[in-house]
């Protein structure tokens, strides 16, 4: 009897939940679909002030209590993204026909990770997430160590762990695709082994060319000196508030590596680093950072679009788009160490002496032969590290390499690719936080494509804005920032993949020459 009641009312609860579904409009539907996903969004910023607290502030004692504050929280996440009533209110929102286009595209983002997310196991998101605090804590001890060997078990965890993920939201895929499309819709192993294959074929000859034929300009005032850290701090923060961070709405701090998160456009934390010797990693470090954190912060915030799936990036290659355009196209040019130049005189008299803008353009621009680190790489020589990364990566999740030869597989790359030697672990693998510590394979690619991006999109912008030289020259930095608001920042997911926000931009999708050329041309004219 008990069992017969039970059914019965489930049957009426289900009858009367058809019943309404079949007498609510579509306003109505769409609206509980806003409260459920802000809700999300909301628990959502909470996770990311505690990854970012992780990396910044947490003393190192509290690893395990945060392990399981994340994991407990990540299960909340789980099982609000798995709500069966989210799923319903979906299901009727995608035969909608009444939709605005920024719905549309609200119902399509937050269909297909509910898709994704359904597809993942409470007791597996909460592993994975235990894994992240556990994986940035043995990795940053492994790195101070020069220690693979004794983190190789971990790295075998992330690997099993990405291939388990994958294997679950696409059985039938190709798990490297079904990772690479967490970070930029549509992206496949086999397409960013294409762009890759074209650029190593181009640029590997051409960096022999500099190295061979060219003269780098002298650069040794600027990364062998001697550059107050709290001055160099000073500094990183007029630039940055100049280039438009606003700081009642984010915060500037430092850590281990590079990074910008936070809870959403009000409140943007990133983090650099400085090295006393080297001005130009604080430097570059924070404009990149700032790249990131202006597209955080100008986000749409319209009613439409505040705290919705539709206002979120529109995927990492576009995001890394927007830190690499400041940090390169804006701040490796001309014009800008025009702007630079006595701000630097006037922090760093000594050093600085009598050197011009041109001999700090010069020197900011030179093409480092020997670096082993990606983050300090330059523009000619970054791909090939990405290129590195790419390949170890893919053949990981796709199981064609062991962890155990990364070491051996990485060396032998970077002879072949930059004609470098690495002498130890902390230089080569255990470098980076991504696979590491965040168990991120995939995302690597993005730099590059966003390097890409960024140069397409600049272009634009500079046929658009025909004194922005100028401008950047005389630190108006307004004109620029609110053009990539307006055609970039606030259009966050509208459009489904970036080749289609590049089409909308710049006219076309993604074009890899572009970048090749960008970087033929500046640097031969640099190495004479």
């Amino acid at each position: 009897i008990g069992r017969s009641t039970a059914s019965l009312g489930t049957h009426r609860a289900l009858r009367t939940r058809v019943m309404a579904a079949s007498t609510t409009t579509t306003r109505e539907t769409y609206d509980q679909l806003v409260h459920k996903l802000r809700d999300a969004a909301a628990l959502g910023g909470i996770s990311g002030l505690l990854g970012w607290d992780e990396m910044v502030m947490m003393p190192s004692g509290a690893a395990a209590s945060r392990s399981r504050q994340k994991a407990a929280l990540s299960a909340v996440l789980h099982s609000k993204a798995t709500d069966p009533e989210l799923g319903e209110l979906l299901d009727r929102l995608a035969k909608a026909d009444d939709l605005s286009e920024w719905e549309a595209a609200c119902v399509r983002k937050a269909s297909k990770q509910y898709v994704k997310d359904k597809a993942l196991t409470e007791e597996f998101v909460r592993r994975e997430s235990a894994q992240e605090t556990r994986g940035y804590t043995e990795w940053v001890k492994a790195r101070a160590a020069d220690d693979f060997k004794g983190f190789a078990p971990v790295l075998k965890e992330w690997v099993e762990l990405k291939k388990e993920r994958a294997a679950m939201v696409d059985p039938n895929g190709n798990p490297y695709d079904t990772l690479a499309d967490d970070f930029s819709a549509g992206l496949t192993a086999a397409r960013v082994t294409e762009i890759f294959d074209a650029v190593k074929a181009e640029l590997i000859p051409f960096l022999a060319e500099l190295r061979d034929k060219g003269t780098a300009p002298d650069n040794s005032w600027l990364v062998d000196g001697d550059y107050d850290v709290e001055k160099q701090t000073a500094l990183c923060f007029d630039i940055a508030k100049e280039l438009g961070f606003d700081l009642d709405k984010g915060l500037l701090n430092v850590s281990v590596h590079p990074f910008t998160g936070g809870c959403g456009p009000e409140d943007v934390r990133m983090t650099t680093r400085y090295k006393q010797s080297d001005v130009t990693e604080g430097l570059t470090g924070t404009i990149h950072e700032t790249g990131h954190a202006l597209y955080e912060q100008g986000r749409n915030m319209a009613d439409y679009a505040m705290d919705l799936p539709v206002n979120e990036a529109a995927g990492m290659a576009i995001h890394e788009s927007q830190s690499l355009l400041w940090e390169r196209m804006v701040a490796l040019s001309m014009p800008f160490a025009e702007y630079l130049q006595p701000k630097l005189r006037e922090k760093f008299p000594d050093a600085v002496g009598d050197r011009s803008a041109e001999d700090l353009y010069r020197a900011m621009n030179v093409v480092k032969m020997n670096n082993l680190i990606r983050v300090e790489a330059d523009e000619v020589t970054y791909p090939m590290h990405i290129i590195c990364r790419f390949e170890i990566e893919r053949d990981l999740i796709e199981g064609t390499m062991a962890v155990e030869d990364v070491p051996a597989v990485w060396a032998a790359k970077m002879k072949e690719y930059l004609g470098v030697d690495v002498p130890g672990d902390a230089q080569g693998v255990l470098q980076d936080i991504h696979w590491n510590g965040m168990g991120a394979f995939a995302y690597f690619p993005t730099y590059t494509l966003g390097a890409m991006a960024a140069t397409q999109i600049f272009e634009t912008a500079k046929e658009q804005l025909p004194d922005l030289d100028a401008d950047i020259r005389a630190g108006n930095f307004k004109p620029l920032r609110e053009w990539l608001r307006e055609n970039v920042h606030e259009l966050g997911s509208l459009y489904e993949t970036a080749d289609d926000l590049l089409v909308k931009v710049t006219g076309k999708p993604l074009d890899p020459s572009i970048f090749v050329s960008y970087l033929k041309s500046k640097y031969s004219t640099i190495y004479n």
